[in-house]
């Protein structure tokens, strides 16, 4: 058995992000006062007592929602579905209200595991008698907390370790590749990750800025493990609205920063834009592996040269990414989709590639011995040595008798010097001078 999973449900605004945020001891998840901010289902990892727990966020349930409402209940349901134990939360200070009774009576029906009735926003002990009247949704005991100051929370999560099971050995196996899909809003990123994973994982509409969070999916894929990582559409800078817009953007570029490897996605029919260079070189500055995606080009498929003139453009507008290759897939119909998986595990072995101290010296002293670096003050510049001092990128480090820095081009000549002979494919490589000084 695995580590049990707990999840937390409720109507709008009862304080689940909050709530959530509160158990894993970190901002997570977006809380804002607007309802309806979480939408997908959130995971996160925490241990009590010794014991492991994965929880889940969920979106507001609202019965008789449409639209984008409807696909939340429907994320939330199946986080029900797959749940240990569920945590309905109340708001206590609002008290109960006919939209609480309907959630109680839909989890009740819907769920085969405990469920613990949690009564949220009870912010001191003369409170606790708000909770009472909750009793009457038929759950007993009834747990009065504050997640907003953490009162409760520790009689709170000793209830919740009593009624899940306990986990078994879990498999330890090779690290998991974590994938960032980014890109600007609307170019299909929960639509690719959905058809990656073969469910509606995360929820797709027309409207742009539908995804407001980094969602992790993880999953298992011809024998080996992976994180796939959705993120909110990154705009630019002077277009983003509220806070919780502007959130959205900064948990997406946190994801780029933790990633393994990015998959920028570009709108196949739109083409490249400005925006889409800027978010290439987010990943790009950030370390992790690139790969280019270029999304619905099923519906340039009849186009004979529509691939060589958008793989002319993708090299023009992102020209610090000459090393990430370039895909056509169509998150629609699946076109080429699952083929990316053989980039992806190319690019992250790339990045954690190191080559042996001898071999390194060796084809960088081939490097210099056809171009040597430039003067120093008039003075001629020797690389003594060189060194790999880190992967993920890989990073080099090149011990010279200058006394000043060595010119970006040079540099770059080097690193292509590199590429040639050891590839590097999918991977940015950092190479640092250390001379007398």
């Amino acid at each position: 058995m695995g580590v049990p999973i707990v999840a937390i449900v409720g109507r709008p605004n009862v304080g689940k992000s909050t709530l959530f945020n509160r158990l894993l001891g970190g901002r997570r998840a977006i809380v804002d006062d607007m309802p309806g901010v979480t939408r997908d289902r959130l995971y996160g990892e925490f241990e009590w007592r010794g014991r492991r727990i994965v929880l889940v966020d969920t979106g507001g349930l609202d019965p008789a929602g449409t639209g984008i409402t409807a696909q939340v209940r429907v994320q939330a349901e199946r986080a029900v579905a797959e749940a240990d134990a569920i945590l309905l939360l109340v708001d206590g200070k609002e008290g109960l209200t006919p939209a609480d009774s309907e959630v109680a009576r839909l989890i009740r029906e819907g769920a085969s595991r405990p469920i613990l009735l949690v009564v949220n926003k009870i912010d001191a002990v003369g409170q606790t008698v708000l909770a009472a009247e909750f009793s009457r949704l038929g759950f007993d005991p009834v747990y009065p907390v504050s997640a907003e100051q953490g009162q409760g929370i520790g009689e709170l999560l000793d209830a919740v370790t009593a009624v899940i099971p306990d986990a078994g050995e879990t498999a330890g196996g090779s690290e998991a590749v974590t994938v960032a899909v980014v890109g600007r809003p609307n170019v299909g990123k929960s639509s690719l990750v959905n058809r990656i994973l073969g469910t509606e994982r995360v929820v797709v509409s027309a409207e742009p800025g539908t995804t407001r969070d980094a969602i992790d999916s993880r999953f298992s894929y011809q024998g080996r493990d992976y994180i796939l990582v959705d993120t909110a559409g990154i705009r630019a800078k002077g277009r983003l609205g509220r806070s919780v817009e502007r959130y959205g953007v900064s948990r997406a570029l946190a994801a780029v920063r933790r990633a393994d490897v990015a998959l920028i996605l570009v709108d196949g029919v739109e083409g490249v834009t400005e925006q889409d260079t800027r978010i290439g070189g987010e990943a790009h500055e950030a370390g992790c592996a690139s790969i280019l995606v270029v999304n619905k080009w099923d519906c340039r498929a009849g186009q004979p040269d529509a691939a060589a003139e958008i793989r002319v453009a993708v090299r023009e507008q992102f020209k610090y990414l000459a090393y990430a290759p370039v895909a056509f897939v169509s998150a629609l119909s699946g076109l080429r989709v699952m083929s990316l998986f053989r980039l992806i595990d190319a690019a992250a072995a790339e990045r954690a590639r190191r080559i042996p101290t001898a071999a390194l010296n060796a084809a960088v002293e081939a490097a210099v011995s056809r171009r040597p670096p430039p003067a120093d003050r008039g003075r001629a510049v020797r690389i003594r040595y060189v060194a790999q001092t880190g992967i993920k990128p890989p990073t080099f480090v090149l011990f010279t008798t200058a006394t000043g820095k060595i010119h970006f081009s040079y540099l770059r000549y080097l690193e292509n010097c590199l590429r040639e002979t050891y590839g590097f494919g999918g991977t940015p490589i950092r190479l640092a001078i250390r001379g007398r000084q």
